[in-house]
């Protein structure tokens, strides 16, 4: 039976050792004014973890590394494909306009072979988290788009903060900068998806995890409560 993923060690080195931002505390005040039981509220499992936790429990059963590893030894790529896309639609994290352009990338045959084995490679493969990430990152870019842009923060590391939540993040661009700019923490944004963009993300995880460990009710599982914070600091519905 699968199970949640709990955190691995620390992510982010010493640039997240030590270190407090003045926005800390508010950006906790305003979490705890829409869940005032923290990670525990039943209102903020509902709402954001439940949804999140199914999809990336869903995602072991069907593409852990011994299904994901034996479905590539056969050659099913479109069935990886249809088995990612199907836990994503379980979400709302992507744009429909993103969902619409990583299925008709999906669809040639040729798309789901890349797709297949650059993201395994990417989530259970050796070598580097960076030279994984680059890896990956470059082969959603050289998926087949036919309409629209494939390559986009959402896409790209969505699929990692699904099957890794233990060591990956979402990266929504305009919440997450918004964010970070209400916590103090200077994220090195761009708009195409490369390591040092990423490697920061991760960074400004750990400082909140670090943080939010001393607090009641705020230590986190794994990185599906760490988004889920940045989440309501930075996403319309929770502007008070």
């Amino acid at each position: 039976m699968a199970r949640p993923a709990s955190l691995s060690p620390w992510q982010g080195g010493p640039q997240a050792a030590n270190v407090s931002f003045l926005g800390a505390a508010p950006c906790r005040r305003k979490f705890g004014l829409f869940y005032p039981e923290g990670f525990d509220d039943n209102a903020y499992v509902v709402a954001e973890r439940a949804p999140k936790e199914r999809a990336h429990l869903e995602w072991q059963r069907d593409l852990g590394p011994r299904d994901f590893r034996r479905l590539l030894a056969r050659g099913e790529y479109r069935q990886i494909a249809a088995l990612a896309l199907h836990v994503e639609s379980r979400t709302n994290l992507l744009f429909s306009f993103e969902k619409m352009a990583l299925r008709d990338a999906l669809r040639p045959p040729a798309g789901a072979r890349l797709f297949a084995h650059e993201l395994y490679a990417f989530l259970y493969g050796r070598g580097s988290g960076r030279r994984r990430f680059e890896d990956w990152a470059q082969a959603v870019g050289e998926l087949p788009r036919p309409r629209a842009r494939v390559q986009t923060w959402p896409v790209v590391t969505l699929f990692g903060f699904l099957a890794r939540p233990d060591r990956h993040l979402f990266l929504k661009p305009r919440v997450t900068r918004q964010a970070a700019r209400a916590y103090g923490f200077d994220l090195a944004y761009q708009s195409a998806p490369c390591w040092p963009v990423y490697e920061s993300l991760l960074t400004f995880g750990a400082i909140i995890r670090r943080d939010l460990e001393r607090h009641r009710g705020l230590q986190a599982r794994d990185l599906i409560d760490v988004q889920s914070f940045i989440w309501v600091q930075g996403a319309q519905e929770y502007q008070p």
